[in-house]
């Protein structure tokens, strides 16, 4: 390990003095910098270890790429004398550094990225399922499981393992959203099973339910409560989770130790219950409804313009984090009508980000750090993980992210126009197809050579005027 240039990391987050606490997780280093003016982004993007950096969410982030990281904190703590901080740690103290938008955007990414793992799962799992049943696929007219149809209940047993998620999402939700706000995430579970028990209507047969005026209801003391599950919904989760554990938190304060275990979380679920289905789920719902009626009839009434301004604004809220905001839109319209617009645009800025940097690596032959960083942090994109690409390349040189921003707008206005749309969320890359409707495929193709070539294309050209201005 080069000790020299770990110092050189130090100095140029701005000295030791600097440094409230510092962790790392697989690829990055993780600082909460007393003052991130005083970091000199030059000396430290040109340190040998380093692949890039940027800041999100009160945290400065320095990337050194797998099994380098720990050996490059471990002589950082050797070094600074600084004591080993754990990642909460780090997400406490970067918290202060935060205006309340911050907070909230910060506050909605650590309930909904701890789920990802199983939404993403589902949505692989979904795809799988489409190629089996998805029609024209393999035979013209008929699905892959309506010529072997000895495979039609291997395709339905995967259907069941894929909508698990999204059948119990409140659960998920519930959580980690408890979990977040300070409450026994088990309760959390708890409460967000019991918004989609199998003795309330289900969410999706409601309106018809309504048409036929035969809608369950308790009536509770003069009171008519429909007895409607929340089934595929996010707030009414949301807003109960953050009730039950600010309930539970104000019981233990009240309560003495030895009468906890049989009375706060008795309370606190019963209250939040019963607030869940009187007050909280039937406004939230109609919230939810009008957020997605909104969402949906902007890209109904201009689809082009949409997709522009999605597809093209979609990694600079990545840079500011706000791009978290969007998952809990993705998981409403899915639950609401059935799949997202807004998903398959995602997919397509990653693609572009890694074409993007990807040209760097034939733009700068000459530089062999570029270069190996280029492929690599390209190929990282192209599987969906853009950070490496984003920070450490495109960022840094600015115009291919400009060209990945163009060629992502272009090829998010294509799938718009024709009304692409996933059942789920996937790996936002190359492997997104499987992801996507089968009937879309075709279309979400050409996005995807759109924001392959585009990128590339742009890029390429951008260095090489850049270069002949420079000589």
């Amino acid at each position: 390990m080069d000790r020299k240039a770990v110092e050189q990391i130090v100095e140029a987050v701005g000295g030791k003095e600097n440094i409230s606490a510092a962790t790392h997780c697989v690829t990055r280093l993780r600082f909460a910098l007393k003052d991130e003016g005083k970091v000199n982004k030059d000396e430290l993007e040109n340190n040998d270890l380093v692949k890039g950096s940027f800041s999100a969410n009160g945290q400065y982030q320095v990337v050194i790429g797998q099994g380098l990281v720990d050996k490059v904190y471990a002589e950082m703590v050797a070094i600074t004398g600084i004591g080993e901080a754990s990642k909460q740690d780090i997400k406490d103290a970067a918290a202060q550094n935060l205006n309340p938008l911050q907070r909230a955007i910060k506050t909605l990414a650590d309930i909904f990225i701890p789920i990802l793992p199983a939404i993403v799962t589902a949505g692989l799992l979904m795809g799988i399922n489409n190629i089996l049943t998805g029609k024209d696929i393999f035979f013209e007219g008929k699905a892959l499981i309506d010529v072997y149809t000895g495979w039609a209940d291997f395709a339905s047993i995967i259907n069941l393992i894929a909508n698990t998620a999204f059948v119990f999402l409140p659960g998920l939700i519930g959580w980690s959203a408890v979990n977040k706000f300070g409450g026994n995430p088990l309760l959390g579970i708890v409460l967000g099973l019991m918004l989609v028990h199998p003795d309330l209507l289900n969410a999706w047969g409601y309106g018809e339910a309504q048409q036929k005026g035969d809608i369950p209801a308790w009536n509770l003391f003069g009171l008519t409560i429909e007895k409607v599950g929340y089934q595929g919904q996010v707030l009414p989760v949301l807003l109960a989770s953050y009730v039950l554990a600010k309930m539970e938190i104000f019981l233990r304060k009240k309560i003495p130790d030895a009468f906890q275990l049989l009375t706060v979380a008795p309370i606190s679920l019963l209250v939040t219950g019963f607030l869940s289905f009187i007050v909280i789920g039937p406004i939230t719902f109609a919230i939810g409804n009008l957020i997605t009626d909104g969402v949906v009839g902007i890209f109904d009434a201009v689809p082009a313009i949409g997709g522009l301004i999605y597809g093209g604004l979609y990694a600079p809220l990545v840079i500011t984090g706000m791009h978290h905001t969007f998952l809990a839109v993705d998981l409403q319209l899915i639950g609401t009508i059935g799949g997202t617009f807004l998903w398959p645009m995602v997919a397509l800025s990653n693609i572009a980000q890694g074409s993007a940097a990807f040209a760097m690596m034939f733009a700068e032959k000459d530089n062999e750090k570029l270069k190996g960083l280029s492929m690599t942090s390209a190929i990282s994109a192209w599987l969906g993980i853009t950070e490496p690409a984003m920070f450490g390349v495109n960022l840094r040189y600015r115009y291919p992210f400009i060209a990945a921003i163009i060629g992502s707008a272009i090829a998010g206005v294509v799938i718009t126009l024709r009304g692409v749309m996933a059942p789920s969320i996937g790996v936002g890359g190359l492997p997104a197809f499987l992801s996507i409707f089968t009937e879309f495929w075709g279309v979400f193709f050409i996005g995807m050579g759109i924001a392959l070539v585009v990128p590339f294309v742009l890029t390429f050209i951008m260095a090489k005027t850049r270069k002949k201005k420079e000589a």
